[in-house]
């Protein structure tokens, strides 16, 4: 926080329009809003007279700083909230949850766009169309395009000088009429651009745009006598009528227009978009969304809308939406100047268009229920494999949580333990812990075992995490007997733990000196299995990498003049030593810190004293 005090920033509010950052006292931003009165707006939410909801008093509670960004207008105001509540992603906001799972379809920026699903976005001038909750209706509309037109599945850069010069051979593709041949320069760029457009109207489902565009084509090639071309035109339009039948009709119009809307309940909403283009329904998405727990329904709404089409490079020229909210003149603003034409916000009250809005309401609704019962699926539910290994130890209640442990190392050399944690049958890696053991140098896995239970199980790390429903040691009675005591002394006797043996598998329990008779094919077995060897993974892994880092920088310590800041340059400039080894002294000068003699020793010390110390060995 800057030296100001809070109440020195309200009393010195400006009264233009613009965004206002509330912060904590960790200065992470909590909360975004925009107003066209900054002053008024932001002192309203310290004036104590005034009424407000508990979600609204929790965060006054933690505000500690405000921040303000003034704009020219209301409208850029709106914008620049929107673009700030995307990147930040602040608590008390309305949000989108995070849909970088869901594919988008991209048009690259190349001379010869390539058209293929992604999951990330670039910012390199491509067109992204999506997010597609829906992917099988995503690859169906792939599928289609890839029939109908003739776009080029190859990565090459094709360049206007790479084209010239027959780089790239045509493939497979060209010759089954799949793609009509850039990487040899046997379509006209202009050609091939055009056809791109025609799949992005495609894509927006802009159809019978296609259709008469193709229409148009076809004519032309039969006057020319083209009638082979114009058959391969003529079956591209017959593939998009037989793709239209299998679209609902909902409209006679042929008007783009997107139906919006929400349904919540609590601290859960479902936003639910349909795309209506040449008046047939051409898909549907659903968004879920945090934060709107206290919000009224308008103010979701609001944020629902924004947020969508704040990503999206399609606007249509109406949107329907189920309340009047109170932004729509700034939002229809907003989304009339990124289209480059007038587009309408309208709530319908009756008749089709009210039809239209009941039904996407009905799918949000559905949704929503799908969510909740997901929800209520995973809180209450135990994976078949966790009751199979409850039933197998006799376990009071079933081992959800099975935290199990590993030791990894060589002759006692860089001693490390793991420890690994699944949840419900499934890894959480973020939960995973690994430790660097300190108490023993030599190969005792007992002592090593011990160390570990202990500092898992005592002080800040026991008192950040649950405890678990199991405890699995990799090893066999040893190994057991060494946690057990530990857990003892932490006066954890209750704690339910067993030992998978790595030589038959066989499991070990307090209290009893044979293993426990558990069929082979148990599904318990089974997850016991995979748990033990996932921890020896993470072990040996951790272990390899302090070794590789202790043998680079033994072997670079010895050389005279290398100290740890010129060491970390050398591996930092050329990834391993073995790369240092192979380099010529000119081009280990290039090291910063590494000077021409510093550089010859190095040269020297892998290619004559080495070869010296190993013709002594000899």
């Amino acid at each position: 926080m800057s030296d100001i005090t809070l109440k020195e920033k309200l009393n010195n509010l400006p009264t233009k329009p613009g965004c206002y950052l509330f912060t904590d006292k960790t200065e992470k931003i909590i909360y975004i809003g925009k107003a066209k009165i900054l002053r008024n707006r932001v002192r309203s939410y310290f004036q104590e007279s005034r009424p407000q909801d508990s979600k609204t008093r929790r965060l006054q509670s933690k505000i500690v700083d405000v921040d303000v960004i003034v704009t020219d207008s209301e409208m850029e105001a709106l914008i620049l909230e929107m673009n700030l509540v995307k990147e930040y992603k602040p608590r008390y906001n309305i949000n989108l949850k995070d849909d970088k799972s869901f594919p988008y379809i991209r048009v690259t920026k190349e001379r010869f766009p390539r058209i293929f699903p992604t999951r990330r976005v670039i910012q390199d001038g491509s067109k992204y169309f999506g997010p597609y909750t829906d992917v099988a209706s995503m690859r169906t509309l792939l599928k289609s395009v890839n029939r109908i037109f003739s776009v080029r599945s190859c990565n090459y850069d094709l360049t206007e000088e790479a084209v010239g010069k027959k780089k790239y051979k045509i493939c497979l593709d060209y010759h089954i009429k799949k793609c009509d041949g850039p990487c040899e320069g046997l379509v006209d760029e202009a050609e091939y651009t055009e056809m791109i457009g025609q799949v992005i109207n495609f894509i927006n489902g802009k159809n019978n745009t296609v259709v008469v565009s193709l229409r148009e084509r076809m004519g032309i090639l039969s006057t020319r006598l083209q009638f082979e071309q114009a058959a391969r035109v003529r079956d591209q339009i017959k593939f998009i009528e037989e793709f239209q039948y299998r679209q609902k009709i909902v409209s006679v119009e042929t008007k783009d227009r997107d139906i919006l809307a929400v349904a919540m309940e609590g601290a859960m909403a479902c936003g639910i978009i349909f795309k209506v283009r040449d008046g047939k329904i051409l898909g549907m998405q659903h968004f879920f969304l945090n934060g709107v727990e206290e919000e009224p329904y308008g103010t979701v709404v609001s944020a629902f809308l924004k947020q969508v089409y704040l990503k999206s490079d399609f606007i249509p020229e109406e949107i329907y939406l189920p309340i009047e909210i109170s932004e729509a003149d700034s939002i229809e603003s907003w989304l009339s100047e990124k289209r480059g034409k007038r587009t309408r916000l309208s709530t319908p009250q009756k008749g089709q268009k009210a039809k239209l809005v009941k039904m996407a309401q009905k799918n949000a609704q559905l949704h929503l229920d799908e969510l909740k019962l997901q929800k209520l699926k995973t809180k209450d539910s135990v994976h078949h494999n966790v009751k199979s290994l409850q039933r197998d130890l006799r376990l009071k209640r079933p081992p959800r949580r099975i935290e199990c442990f590993d030791i990894s190392n060589i002759q006692g050399t860089d001693p490390v333990a793991s420890m690994v944690v699944f949840i419900n049958g499934r890894p959480k890696k973020s939960d995973y812990r690994k430790f660097k053991i300190r108490s023993k140098q030599t190969p005792d896995d007992f002592a090593m075992m011990a160390e570990a239970i202990r500092r898992r199980y005592s002080g800040s790390l026991a008192a950040k995490t649950d405890l678990p429903d199991l405890i699995l040691v990799d090893g066999g009675k040893g190994q057991l007997s060494s946690a057990l005591n530990v857990l003892i002394e932490l006066e954890m006797a209750e704690q339910p733990i067993a030992a998978l043996a790595k030589r038959l598998d066989e499991v070990y329990v307090p209290g009893s000196s044979a293993p426990q008779n558990i069929p082979r094919a148990s599904s318990g077995l089974k997850i016991l299995q995979q748990i033990r060897d996932e921890a020896h993974r993470f072990a040996i892994t951790y272990h390899r990498t302090l070794r590789s880092k202790r043998t680079v920088q033994s072997e670079l310590d010895v050389i005279p003049g290398i100290g740890k800041s010129k060491r970390n340059a050398l591996i930092k400039y050329f990834g391993a030593v073995k790369h240092i080894r192979e380099a010529a002294i000119d081009e280990i000068e290039l090291v910063s810190g590494i000077n021409s003699q510093l550089a010859r020793s190095i040269w020297n010390h892998f290619h004559i004293v080495q070869k010296k110390e190993g013709d002594a060995e000899n």
